[in-house]
């Protein structure tokens, strides 16, 4: 386990862009944090390290996003934050995206309960209380 502190924004996809150079092209990232926490800027981080041009934003109405570099899929980004739970998964196409070998970063990980992936890093992001400065905990399998 890993602990580090993000005072802005580009710390924050900093701290992201190394993990992902140093996780096999099929990672997946499982993000928790709360309304607001820096899940999404997390997942920036990871896109630009993966050379994606295309602006990133959060999935929550879509679900899944998906990321390309140079026409191959790098990233799938879902936000899980709207599905009841882990029953819900299929409509997703879940199943397809975790055999597809591509990294996936998943917002809201807790709705899939016991359906993340065995080698799932665990990234926890916390705003520290009464300031902008983050705390990023990262759980490798």
């Amino acid at each position: 386990m890993s602990t580090f502190l993000s005072h802005d924004e580009a710390q924050t996809r900093a701290i992201a862009a190394e993990l992902v150079l140093n996780s096999p092209p099929n990672a997946f990232i499982a993000l928790y944090g709360e309304l607001g926490a820096g899940k999404t800027c997390f997942v920036q981080g990871i896109a630009a390290a993966l050379g994606v041009r295309d602006a990133v934003t959060s999935p929550t109405f879509a679900i899944a996003n998906e990321y390309f570099n140079a026409g191959k899929r790098v990233l799938v980004h879902a936000d899980l934050y709207r599905l009841s739970g882990p029953r819900e998964l299929g409509s997703i196409g879940w199943d397809d995206y975790l055999d597809s070998g591509t990294l996936m970063a998943v917002e809201w990980p807790e709705r899939a309960a016991d359906e993340l992936p065995p080698h799932a890093i665990r990234v926890t992001i916390r705003q520290l209380p009464g300031s902008d400065t983050r705390e990023i905990t990262i759980t490798k399998p």
